[in-house]
């Protein structure tokens, strides 16, 4: 049995006020906690974390009660081994999340911790970030310098204890020069930002090499989905509902419960635990959030970062992310894929070619329809001299031909080859019925060429039964799929199949309307979030009525 008053009192606080903690929160008392506490096995370090509120408080600020709850887990231990070995703290923009940890990091650097070389490295996405985090240890040493100076070695980049060694470092720059270092510690800051793996692996890799290692998340939640943030969310929720924690995760969640507690400032703190001890924030928060009402474009900020419900303006965008991931998955916690119809190559098929720019991104795919569900299977062919290729926000190379990213292909030459798409196009005829190949105006005098050089007849007045179609009016065409596919979307009647590429592409495309009501398709951001396959299906979307099949008995 584990005792100590700061997790009593924290318990109690709980208890005495369950409409200010969340249902994460709630999970991992009763699932995690508790079980803990009652272990016989698990050595609490009581005077080490005395030691280390002493340190905090006097040298820093006094510390909430949440905050002294967390910080004793930090120092509990089977076989000398940390019990939790990855701290998670998730929490609403502006609760002090880099005054909270930071003395935590630069107490494990003296020795009332005691060990050696125990280095702690920041990670953050840019600089600023970076020099925030660390900056809270330099200004309180640079304050007390006279009483610090025997202590520890500063400069604007490194804080090194002279007696342990330890240091507290921060890292921005590329994640390939880091490998070899050696941390007892990593703190990711702001987490939500990572759009892949590749500097968070390499960070990893640092651990194990120095006893005690261990690694803290502080993060708001963010715009990236379908990223490192959404995996490890999803990874905790599984471990607060179940228990099972072998991987010794400690997810302290602060969040609102749903969209409605969000019109109700007495949920507020769900999000904010700090609010209750900073009036300056609270008070902040409130007029964030009138803000948001009478600016409906920022309601979308305020769910994510300050209550931690990722959210979107979903006015302007093509589908909820739920619905987009249902296009994926028949499954979606267990991520189980929606799979193609067995009976698929006896249904007809429409092409849809997305191409606009030679050095890009060019898509093109093929789409059934089939008991009423629009099944859509796409390639996209990407141009690695594109001038905005590493800046494109999308693990492109990282994760090219894992489950889920196998589904295009980088193409290292000077431009994207027509050639390749309509060969690819053939292909498919040969496999499918093929009853049309769509496309907008944009290079179709390129492509048509092609076409008719293979025998493809193009659509025109004198061919209305060409294979090869052109939209003339895509302004017009938006209108008419718009609806259709946005019902689908409500409706699961959309099949992507796993494909992370179209979910990236999907969640990327705004519809705007005029004042007429009229809808378009177009990119929330114009250069580095693609949805060329997407405008893809919205191109073979056009003439869906052909695929309608009609049976006649005999």
């Amino acid at each position: 049995m584990i005792e100590c008053q700061e997790i009593n009192d924290y318990i109690d606080y709980v208890k005495k006020n369950p409409d200010k903690i969340n249902k994460e929160r709630k999970l991992l008392i009763k699932n995690i906690i508790m079980p803990t506490l009652a272990r016989n096995d698990v050595f609490f370090d009581e005077k080490t974390y005395q030691n280390c509120l002493k340190y905090c408080e006097n040298n820093y600020y006094p510390l909430f009660p949440y905050q002294k709850f967390i910080y004793a887990f930090v120092f509990m231990y089977v076989d000398d081994v940390p019990l939790f070995t990855t701290i998670i703290i998730l929490m609403g923009r502006g609760n002090g999340k880099d005054g909270f940890i930071m003395p935590l990091m630069n107490f494990f650097q003296t020795p009332l911790y005691g060990i050696k070389n125990y280095h702690i490295d920041i990670i953050a996405n840019n600089e600023q970030q970076a020099k925030d985090s660390f900056n809270v240890v330099y200004e309180m040493l640079d304050a007390q310098w006279n009483k610090f100076r025997s202590k520890f070695y500063k400069t604007k980049e490194l804080i090194k204890n002279r007696k342990t060694r330890a240091e507290l470092r921060y890292n921005t720059s590329n994640a390939k020069t880091k490998d070899g270092k050696k941390s007892g510690a990593i703190l990711f800051n702001e987490y939500h930002g990572y759009e892949n793996y590749d500097q968070i692996k390499v960070f990893n890799s640092q651990l194990g090499k120095i006893k005690h290692a261990r690694k803290f998340i502080i993060t708001t939640n963010g715009n990236v989905r379908d990223g490192p943030l959404d995996d490890l969310i999803q990874l905790c929720n599984d471990i607060l509902k179940t228990g099972e924690n072998d991987l010794g995760y400690f997810p302290f969640f602060c969040k609102i419960n749903s969209k409605e507690q969000a019109n109700d400032p007495k949920y507020f703190v769900l999000a904010n635990p700090s609010m209750e001890f900073l009036p300056d924030l609270k008070i902040q928060i409130l007029r964030d959030f009138k803000e948001a009402q009478k600016l409906p474009s920022m309601m979308t900020e305020f769910l994510t970062k300050r209550m931690n419900l990722p959210a979107r303006n979903e006015e302007i965008t093509v589908a909820k992310w739920e619905d987009i991931l249902r296009a994926c998955y028949s499954d979606v916690e267990n991520k189980i894929e929606r799979a193609i119809p067995d009976d698929i190559n006896y249904h007809p098929c429409i092409i849809g070619i997305d191409y606009a720019d030679i050095r890009d991104f060019a898509s093109a795919g093929l789409l059934f329809k089939i008991d009423g569900v629009y099944v859509w299977r796409q390639k996209t062919w990407i141009c690695r001299n594109s001038p905005y290729f590493e800046s494109i926000k999308f693990p492109l190379e990282q994760n090219i031909g894992l489950e889920g990213f196998d589904d295009y292909e980088i193409v290292n030459s000077e431009s994207l080859s027509i050639n390749a798409i309509v060969e690819w196009c053939i292909e498919q005829m040969q496999k499918y019925n093929v009853v049309k190949i769509i496309m907008d105006t944009y290079r179709f005098k390129l492509f048509r060429e092609v076409f008719e050089r293979k025998g493809i007849i193009i659509e025109d007045k004198k061919n209305p039964a060409g294979l090869v179609r052109m939209i003339r009016n895509q302004g017009a065409i938006n209108t008419y799929v718009a609806p259709l596919i946005e019902k689908a979307f409500v409706d699961g009647n959309i099949n992507f199949g796993n494909s992370a590429i179209m979910r990236w592409y999907t969640n990327n495309t705004a519809v705007k309307m005029d004042k007429y009501g009229n809808k378009s398709y177009g990119k929330i951001e114009p250069k580095l979030r693609k949805n060329d396959g997407f405008m893809a299906f919205v191109c073979s979307i056009s003439a869906e009525d052909m695929l309608d099949e009609t049976i006649i008995y005999i």
